[in-house]
């Protein structure tokens, strides 16, 4: 995924092509200015009439005014592209991660993938600006300033051409052998100290109440010396290298007077002409000089996209088609709305069916499931039981398609092969055991599903799952949250986030051990809430759990054991009228 994550970091030679030319053109008339001016000062030396003195002079004007209105140009123009290309590649990385995530980046440490989403997809911003342009624009100006020299004095031109290979060669090995390892030790150690402050400030308060904040501060303070380091010695490889250009650019000056100065001594050269192409290769091993700056930048470039390939897998899995694939780039909502809506569940087929699935979790050594076959009928209201461990939370995960499977899993009589896995998702509703909130309003957090909601759509479906006094208390939709839902309990994040998928109509639903962290009569009311609700909404619901759902309140069990599945026998008919009425009021400290 590198190479092609790069390609896409690189804007489109229509959009890349005005800060190429302006950058050449700047270039140019920096080269441009430093010849005429070493001509003007020399013939000025021989007091001409000013007369022949008025085109150097106009010429030094000239190419110092465009040389800062083309460099201006340049910028405005280069940057523009590569901020627009860089959303085009934010765009395409978040595509991807939606299609592995949750379970594709379970390897790598979430203060160490945000380093990676953040900083390190921003550098990708430096291949355009920092490695394609420069070598663009030193080559085309070297090309051009040796063709200008060799006008004058072919032999100083063949001496300006050597120096420059020996400069391109020499700057560029030593810069990329003196940046090899350092840019992806610091890219690494920039990750690392990312997790730490991530973890620092996350989980504080256990480091309060176990009095590590200490240790935790001194290993930030450990990395930070480390990058800071690292820095230092990012920093010395580009003064070395610069260093050796500028030696380089001397050498050439030297070497060019002994060449050209039987010339002038013959009269063939004139002493305004000497000063040219004496001093010419000042100004293009200036320009020049930008190569191994622009060779360390790629090392950069090539490490933070080698940082963001490791987080996220390179191919698309067996069986995950992407909206891409399926539609070639097209408006999926206008074009298939069976991509984009989801597979409807007709009563006649299957809500969901499994033959022969099985799923490993990435970096697993053996398979969390193995060939489970499963039917769930419209309206069915199916339990998953089993101890922990034996494939619950894979199978709610398969179901989502947020783990691949192998097999043939059916939603609607619809082979998910055939799907994005957006699609499976806009039909199979997830609510994990610890539903994410966002540190907003109440109303936000709900409009998350349907955004055109209103205010009565959202208050009618808390009263649905039992949160409409709470919400009222707590001062109605504009009432906060926190950060993850830090302001609520667990059984009120678990009502929450069913009010979200009622909203959103997702006809099937599947509960990943919906009572996790809650004590018994909490999680009693809030497994009778969400089941009736269903079954008065006329969804299907499965319902991953290691605790016992009351029988009264489903229709089928069945059972996981280390990855395989077994029916279980409902004690109690389908239609049983469920227990009296029960206030959900889930306690704070739920």
């Amino acid at each position: 995924m590198t190479r092609s994550l790069l390609r896409t970091a690189q804007p489109a030679g229509r959009r890349a092509a005005p800060g190429l030319v302006f950058g050449s053109l700047s270039a140019l008339s920096a080269v441009a200015l430093l010849a005429a001016s070493a001509y003007l000062i020399t013939r000025a030396a021989e007091q001409p009439p000013i007369l022949y003195l008025s085109l150097a002079v106009v010429g030094v004007r000239a190419f110092a005014l465009t040389r800062a209105v083309f460099r201006y140009l340049e910028r405005l123009s280069s940057h523009d592209a590569a901020f627009r290309q860089l959303a085009v590649v934010r765009t395409e990385l978040y595509r991807r991660l939606i299609r592995v995530a949750p379970a594709g980046l379970g390897r790598t440490d979430r203060g160490d993938l945000l380093a990676r989403v953040v900083g390190d997809v921003d550098a990708l911003q430096d291949l355009p600006l920092r490695v394609v342009q420069p070598l663009v624009v030193s080559g085309l100006t070297s090309v051009v300033a040796v063709v200008g020299v060799a006008l004058v004095s072919p032999m100083a031109a063949v001496v300006l051409a050597g120096a420059l290979v020996v400069a391109f060669v020499v700057g560029c090995v030593a810069a990329d052998r003196l940046a090899r390892r350092s840019e992806r030790t610091l890219a690494d150690r920039r990750g690392a100290l990312s997790a730490a402050v991530v973890d620092l400030v996350q989980n504080l308060d256990v480091l309060v109440a176990f009095e590590a904040v200490d240790r935790q501060l001194a290993r930030v303070a450990r990395l930070d010396d480390d990058l800071r380091r690292a820095s230092s010695r990012r920093a010395l490889t580009g003064g070395v290298v610069a260093a050796v250009l500028s030696a380089l650019s001397g050498a050439a000056v030297l070497a060019t007077i002994p060449v050209v100065a039987p010339d002038v001594a013959s009269g063939g050269l004139t002493g305004p002409a000497f000063a040219l192409v004496a001093l010419v290769p000042l100004a293009v091993f200036e320009v020049v000089g930008a190569v191994p700056t622009a060779v360390l930048a790629w090392r950069r470039v090539r490490a933070s996209g080698d940082r963001v390939d490791s987080a996220v897998p390179v191919d698309v899995p067996a069986g995950v088609v992407d909206d891409d694939h399926v539609s070639g780039g097209a408006d999926v909502t206008a074009s298939d709305p069976l991509r984009a809506h989801g597979p409807a569940v007709p009563a006649s087929v299957p809500a969901l069916r499994l033959r022969g699935v099985s799923a490993t979790w990435p970096g697993a050594a053996g398979p969390a499931l193995r060939g489970v076959d499963l039917d769930v009928a419209v309206g069915d209201r199916l339990v998953v039981e089993g101890p922990s461990g034996a494939g619950k939370t894979t199978l709610a995960w398969v179901l989502a398609r947020f783990v691949e499977h192998t097999g043939r899993y059916e939603v609607g009589g619809v082979d998910t092969a055939i799907l994005a896995p957006a699609a499976v998702r806009a039909t199979v509703g997830l609510i994990e055991q610890t539903p994410y909130l966002f540190d907003e309003s109440l109303r936000q957090n709900l409009l998350f599903a349907r955004d055109t909601a209103t205010d009565d759509d959202l208050l009618a479906v808390l009263d649905r799952v039992g949160l409409g006094r709470w919400a009222a208390e707590r001062g109605g939709l504009d009432a906060p949250v926190g950060e993850r839902g830090v302001l609520v309990s667990g059984g009120q994040a678990q009502r929450i986030s069913l009010a979200r998928a009622l909203l959103r109509g997702f006809p099937v639903l599947v509960l990943d051990e919906p009572t996790a962290g809650l004590d018994p009569e909490t999680a009693r009311r809030l497994v009778h809430d969400v089941l009736t609700t269903a079954r008065d909404d006329g969804s299907t619901v499965v319902v991953i759990s290691h605790v016992e759902v009351p029988a009264e309140l489903v229709t089928r069990r069945v059972r996981l054991e280390a990855g395989r599945l077994d029916e279980v026998e409902v004690e109690v008919e389908v239609g049983s009228q469920v227990g009296s009425d029960v206030t959900p009021d889930d306690g704070a400290g739920a």
